[in-house]
């Protein structure tokens, strides 16, 4: 579930215009967090407000592309977190991608990717983004690529530039962010557990889906989950660090009775149980700490990235701003949203915000536009409890959404991330059931 949850901050001391129609809900009354729920907001306020979250995105853009059926004329706005998918969806056929995050750093991030793309040759690229490690890195970022940046980008990789340049072992750009961190301590437990060191390196060379289980079942399964494990699933301080607030946290517990350590073990078993891992980039570069050529997202491929080069990069259009400042301020007409998860934190501490945001998707949305959003559940509760004023009337957002469950939970089958409860299609949206009826 680690997504780009700060596009969802919804600060109380910042001013958010007023959605078409939306005055009335000025006067409802909040939901009120507990202590301990305040508590937890504030750590992951704390955390967020300050660090790059995400270093690499983690949703299937294979599933998206399905999903959204992109053309030519599509205008996409996606929450950036890492870049990746933003530049996926160039590569899948999108007119213009919005790539929108509330986090600066995030945005920074797609910034350098788009200067490399730019200005580097493709071993430099890959280099940097593929294995997480140039060591002449500080040489072409001061004259290849600092220039090309904002000043907020510059000012920090002018900071961070060196997380490409570690030489210790098993340390790439990939150990590096909130979730980097996480990412790095995992693989630094199985490095203390040679048995597990040796099961996981069979897994990832494994050559058929029946010897990747064999492989799982019996060696590598056994010594992944302990009580030691559990407990840490199970802490919210490493929830926050992967990207999933209480209230989503919140959400799991209240559909696995497990827990969110039960949950996230259903969910890595079916992985390494049901999905081949040679084709599974998500999970190859949690385990190794990169990517590699055989296995690595389109944009790093030697084709995608001469296809971005060659003119492409130019389609995508950055943006720091919450969803509902940019949204408002918007004109153009926007055909495709990629939402990812940032909705289940919204629903628990700013329903009213969650309200205003739908209401100026509605708004902006062109005819026959799609949506697509993840959660911690497979019906979230606020499609029912979230009421969205549009054209005059004020419904469930579920009665604006023409959801499509049955491709949803199809797709959500080969999602290769395979850690969201919940995978969801809106078509035509503002159409919805009621105005169907």
């Amino acid at each position: 579930m680690t997504t780009s949850m700060t596009a969802a901050r919804q600060n109380d001391d910042r001013a958010v215009p007023t959605p078409p129609g939306g005055n009335e809900r000025r006067n409802e009354r909040r939901k009120k967090p507990s202590l301990i729920e305040r508590v937890h907001d504030r750590m992951f306020d704390a955390i967020y407000s300050r660090a790059l979250v995400y270093n690499t995105c983690w949703e299937d853009p294979a599933v998206d592309r399905i999903a959204l059926d992109l053309h030519q004329n599509d205008t996409v706005l996606v929450i950036t977190s890492a870049g990746c998918n933003a530049l996926d969806y160039v590569l899948a056929g999108a007119g213009r991608v919005l790539a929108i995050d509330a986090n600066p750093r995030q945005n920074a991030l797609l910034e350098l990717k788009l200067a490399g793309i730019r200005a580097l040759e493709y071993e430099d690229f890959f280099a940097l983004f593929g294995f997480g490690r140039h060591t002449e890195f500080e040489a072409l970022y001061r004259s290849r690529l600092r220039p090309q940046l904002s000043p907020f980008a510059r000012q920090f990789w002018d900071k961070h530039w060196h997380w490409f340049t570690h030489r210790g072992v098993g340390q790439t750009f990939y150990s590096h962010g909130l979730a980097g961190q996480v990412g790095r301590v995992v693989r630094g437990y199985s490095r203390l557990k040679p048995a597990l060191a040796h099961a996981i390196a069979d897994l990832l060379s494994a050559r058929s889906l029946e010897a990747q289980r064999a492989i799982y079942d019996e060696r590598a399964g056994p010594l992944m989950w302990n009580a030691g494990v559990k407990w840490t699933l199970d802490r919210q301080f490493t929830m926050s660090l992967l990207g999933v607030p209480h209230p989503q946290r919140a959400e799991v517990e209240r559909q696995h009775a497990g827990g969110v350590a039960a949950f996230v073990r259903s969910a890595v078993d079916y992985v390494f149980r049901e999905l081949p891992l040679a084709r599974n980039y998500f999970w190859q570069l949690y385990m190794r700490g990169h990517y590699t050529r055989d296995c690595c997202p389109e944009y790093l491929k030697p084709h995608g990235f001469a296809r971005l080069q060659s003119g492409l990069h130019e389609r995508v259009e950055l943006h720091t701003a919450l969803l509902t400042e940019f949204l408002s301020e918007c004109e153009r007409p926007i055909d495709k949203f990629v939402l990812l998860d940032h909705m289940d934190w919204m629903a628990g501490y700013r329903p009213q915000a969650l309200a205003e945001e739908w209401e100026w998707i509605l708004q902006r949305a062109a005819p026959g536009a799609r949506a697509i959003f993840r959660s911690a559940h497979t019906d979230p509760a606020y499609l029912d409890t979230t009421w969205v004023n549009h054209g005059g009337e004020r419904r469930a957002l579920r009665d604006w959404l023409a959801l499509d469950p049955h491709t949803a939970r199809e797709l959500s089958r080969q999602d290769r991330v395979h850690t969201y409860a919940g995978f969801h299609i809106a078509n035509a949206l503002g159409a919805g059931r009621f105005a169907a009826a």
